[in-house]
């Protein structure tokens, strides 16, 4: 955050970033209990991770409120506006990987519910998914602590992983249930639980294309990754 005459600017920005850095790590610790109660079958992690969405949708509201009022007091000039106005956007797509993470903690729950087994397909694994998810949210964040534009530009280029990894989740499962129809059930529960994590690179990926629009001052959503990431490295 840059240093302003007015000190208290500074430390109700300061105080906002912490909070959003904290709302990150506790998304985070959700897409971990959420991805262990489903493949697990833990019904109290599901649980868990169900009753911690309402602490960041709390979150979410009280970060936008804290940005509205900056704006109102402070009467922010153009970069800090745009740093604002990035934030509001940022504490969003945590609050929707939070959506995300909930939404798997309920599958894994109904799953336990009807006394199914946990949501796995023999040769069919949901783990290298979710650790890309997961280190994605975690490097989009670090380059949001730092506001490091180049390391915002490497977590861009992650979702693509992401992405080849849900294509190729998504051949395992036809080819299984088209070989046997008893496995439809649990594949449509993986097809659900992979397409969650694909959003979730999707939000990781916004996330990091803020911090570039922050630091840059340009918006570089829905351009090539060739271009964003010469935009991050540009002087």
């Amino acid at each position: 955050m840059t240093d302003h005459i007015n000190k208290q600017f500074d430390q109700d920005l300061e105080a906002i970033r912490s909070r959003m850095l904290q709302m990150g790590g506790i998304v985070e610790s959700q897409i971990r209990e959420a991805i262990a109660a489903f493949l697990e079958g833990v019904p109290d992690r599901a649980a868990k991770v169900i009753g911690n969405d309402a602490k960041v949708n709390e979150l979410e509201l009280m970060i936008d409120n804290e940005l509205g009022q900056i704006i109102v007091r402070r009467q922010p000039a153009a970069s800090d506006l745009r740093l604002i106005l990035a934030a509001s956007k940022i504490v969003t797509d945590l609050e929707r990987i939070g959506d995300e993470a909930a939404k798997i903690a309920r599958m894994a729950s109904e799953t336990q519910n009807r006394g199914l087994s946990p949501g796995t397909v023999p040769g069919v694994s949901l783990r290298h998914i979710s650790d890309i998810a997961i280190g994605m949210l975690r490097k989009s964040l670090d380059a949001f602590a730092r506001l490091d534009a180049a390391a915002a530009a490497r977590a861009c280029g992650e979702d693509a992983s992401i992405d080849e990894e849900f294509r190729g989740i998504m051949r395992q499962l036809i080819t299984h249930m088209m070989e046997d129809p008893r496995t439809i059930t649990a594949s449509l529960q993986v097809v659900w639980v992979a397409k969650a994590f694909e959003r979730i690179g999707d939000h990781a990926k916004n996330i990091a294309e803020y911090v570039i629009y922050i630091v840059k001052g340009r918006d570089v959503r829905h351009i090539p990754l060739a271009e964003l990431e010469k935009e991050a490295l540009s002087r």
